[in-house]
C-alpha cells in the first residue's frame, strides 16, 4: 500500500528565477534571507540535503544526504498560492490570474454592495493587518466590510466578529465568488475575520479561502478517480475548491497542521496526503518577520524526524513551496523564486536532480509511484530516484544471463529478455537470427512464446536489455511486432524495464510502448 505525503512549505522559495524582473521583484531569497537570523536551524534538512540544491551555496552541504533534491522553475505565469499549488498538482497556468493595483472595479463593488446589502470601505491594495488597524473603527460603526487586494489575485474581506458574525462573512465571500468570473476571475476570495477594540484589532484563525476551481485535470482529481485516498490538510482543501479531495483537515496554524500530518501516519490509506504548513507565508512573509519566519523554519526542522521516523516501508515524503515571499526584500508580497523539491523514503535514491523546469514534474512522478496514468504538464522523475526492487534486480539478472545466450552472428546484436509470470516463474529469451531474415525472433518474443507455451497466461513484468558484442549499449525496446505480441497476452499497465547497464534501467509501460494495438475486440 503505497502512500505519499507532499508537504508545501507555504513561500519558501530559494532564490530569483531568471523572469523574476517580469514579477517587479528584485534581491529576493527567502531561504538566504532566514538563514542569516540568529534563530534558524536547519540541521535535519541538512541531513535531507537541502543544501545541496542548486543555488545554496550559503547553506553546508551534507556528504550523504538522505532525500533525492532538486530545485524547481515554475512555469506558470504567477508567483501566488493558487497558480503554485496548481503546478505541483501538475497544471501549468500560461496566463496570470487577474490583479487590481488600483482597486476592483466600480462595476464588481455595486454588484457586491446590492447582493449583500452593505456599503464597502477601502479596495485598495493593502497589508492585512494594517488595513484594520486603519479602517476598522470605521468598519465598526457603518457596519461595512472592509474589502481589500494585494499584489496578489485575491479579494479579501475583513470584517468584525462583533459586526458581522463568522458565517455571514463567509456568505459575503461567496456572493463575491459567484461575481468574480470571467476576466475577472480572481485566484481567491479570502474570508479575514478579526476581534478586538480600535488601536487592538486582532485577526483570528477563522480565514476560509473561496478559491476558484483549476482549469483543467489534477492529479488529486486523477488520484480520486482511481479510487484513492486523497487527504487534504490545512488550506489545500480551499485551495482546490474541494474538487478531488476526499478527505480533510482545516487548520489553524504550523503547528497544528505538522500535528495532523503526523496523525495522517497513523491512518490505513491509499493514496496522497497534501499539507500545507500557511504561518511561513501569512504570519511571517507578509510581514516582513525574518526572525519569526527563521523560528518556524526551525520549529519544523525539530518536527521533521518525528515524522520520517512513523513512515512505513512504501511511504514517500516530498516537501517543497508554492512561491516566494522574502520577509526581507523590497515589499511584502510574494516574490517570484525557484523552490525546494526533497523526497525522502526507504525506496528513494539520495540523487541530486538538478534544476528542473516546472512544479508539475511533482505531479508527474506521485501519480507515477502510485500507479496513476495521470502526468498533467509534467514530467516524471521517478526513475531517476526510486531503487530498484527485489524483483526488479531478480529480472534484470535473468534478461542479462538471456543475453548472453543470444544467437547473432549477422548483426553482432545481443539481445536479453525476462518476463516475470503471476505464479512468480520467470521465463527467459534471446534473440536468435537466421541467414534468411525472416526467420529469425526477438529475445521478447522467445521468452513470451516459451511462457505460453507452458501455460502461462498471467503476466506481471518484462526487463530487456542488449548490445553490440554483449555489452550492454542503451536501452533497447520492443521492436514493434514484440510490442504487438506482448499486447496480446499482457495488460497495458503491465511494466517493462529497459535495462541501461547491468544494475540501472527505465521504468515504463506497455500502454507507453504501444498505445494503439490491435485487439479482438
Amino acid at each position: 500500500m503505497k502512500r505519499v505525503f507532499i508537504i508545501v512549505l507555504d513561500s519558501l522559495g530559494i532564490g530569483e528565477e531568471p523572469d523574476t524582473a517580469l514579477f517587479k521583484d528584485h534581491d529576493c531569497n527567502t531561504l538566504k534571507r532566514i538563514s542569516a537570523s540568529e534563530k534558524f536551524r536547519f540541521s535535519s534538512m541538512k541531513k535531507m540535503g537541502v543544501g545541496n540544491i542548486d543555488g545554496v551555496d550559503y547553506l553546508e552541504k551534507e556528504k550523504k544526504p538522505l532525500g533525492a533534491v532538486a530545485r524547481l522553475q515554475e512555469r506558470s505565469m504567477g508567483k501566488d498560492t493558487t497558480i503554485g499549488h496548481w503546478e505541483i498538482a501538475g497544471v501549468v497556468s500560461p496566463s496570470p490570474l487577474p490583479t487590481y493595483p488600483d482597486g476592483f472595479p466600480e462595476e464588481i463593488i455595486k454588484e457586491f454592495e446590492k447582493q449583500t446589502g452593505r456599503g464597502v470601505l477601502c479596495n485598495k491594495p493593502y497589508s492585512g493587518t494594517q488595513v484594520i488597524a486603519d479602517y476598522g473603527e470605521e468598519h465598526i460603526k457603518t457596519g461595512k466590510p472592509i474589502v481589500y487586494t494585494s499584489a496578489d489575485s485575491v479579494f479579501q474581506i475583513a470584517a468584525h466578529n462583533d459586526v458581522v458574525p463568522l458565517q455571514k462573512l463567509y456568505e459575503y465571500c461567496r456572493i463575491a465568488r459567484k461575481i468574480l468570473v470571467g476576466k475577472h476571475a480572481v485566484g481567491r476570495v479570502i474570508a479575514r475575520p478579526f476581534t478586538g477594540e480600535p488601536g487592538n484589532f486582532t485577526r483570528t484563525a477563522d480565514r476560509h479561502d473561496f478559491s476558484v476551481p483549476p482549469p483543467k485535470g489534477t492529479l488529486l482529481d486523477a488520484l480520486k478517480a482511481d479510487g484513492k485516498t486523497v487527504y487534504a490538510v490545512g488550506k489545500i482543501n480551499d485551495i482546490f475548491a474541494g474538487r478531488g479531495v476526499t478527505e480533510h483537515v482545516m487548520t489553524h496554524g504550523n503547528t497544528e497542521g505538522m500535528a495532523v500530518a503526523l496523525e495522517a501516519l497513523d491512518k490505513e490509506f491509499e493514496g496522497l496526503c497534501f499539507i500545507n504548513l500557511v504561518d511561513f507565508d501569512m504570519l511571517y512573509g507578509h510581514r516582513q518577520d525574518v526572525s519569526g519566519y527563521a523560528a518556524a523554519f526551525a520549529e519544523f526542522d525539530f518536527w521533521l524526524p518525528s515524522f520520517t521516523a512513523k513512515m512505513k516501508p512504501d511511504d514517500v515524503l516530498i516537501i517543497t513551496a508554492d512561491h516566494g515571499c522574502d520577509p526581507g526584500d523590497s515589499h511584502t508580497d510574494h516574490s517570484r523564486e525557484y523552490v525546494p523539491m526533497i523526497m525522502y523514503g526507504k525506496n528513494i535514491k539520495p540523487v541530486n536532480l538538478g534544476t528542473r523546469y516546472g512544479f508539475c514534474d511533482i505531479a508527474a512522478t506521485v501519480a507515477e509511484y502510485l500507479d496513476c496514468n495521470y502526468r498533467g504538464d509534467g514530467k516524471s522523475f521517478l526513475d531517476d530516484v526510486l531503487k530498484p526492487t527485489e524483483t526488479e534486480k531478480k529480472l534484470c539478472e535473468a534478461a542479462y544471463s538471456a543475453m548472453e545466450k543470444s544467437y547473432s552472428p549477422y548483426s553482432g546484436y545481443k539481445v536479453g529478455a525476462a518476463l516475470l509470470c503471476s505464479d512468480g516463474k520467470i521465463y527467459t529469451g534471446c534473440n536468435i537470427e537466421n541467414a534468411a531474415f525472416s526467420p529469425t525472433v526477438c529475445a521478447e518474443r522467445t521468452a513470451v512464446f516459451k511462457a505460453v507455451s507452458e501455460g502461462e497466461r498471467d503476466f506481471l513484468m518484462l526487463s530487456v536489455c542488449g548490445g553490440k558484442d554483449g555489452k550492454i549499449r542503451g536501452v533497447f525496446p520492443p521492436c514493434g511486432v514484440c510490442r504487438q505480441v506482448l499486447s496480446e497476452f499482457c495488460g497495458p499497465d503491465m511494466q517493462i524495464l529497459l535495462m541501461k547497464s547491468k544494475s540501472t534501467f527505465e521504468r515504463t509501460r506497455l500502454s507507453e510502448l504501444l498505445p494503439c494495438s490491435f485487439s479482438l475486440k
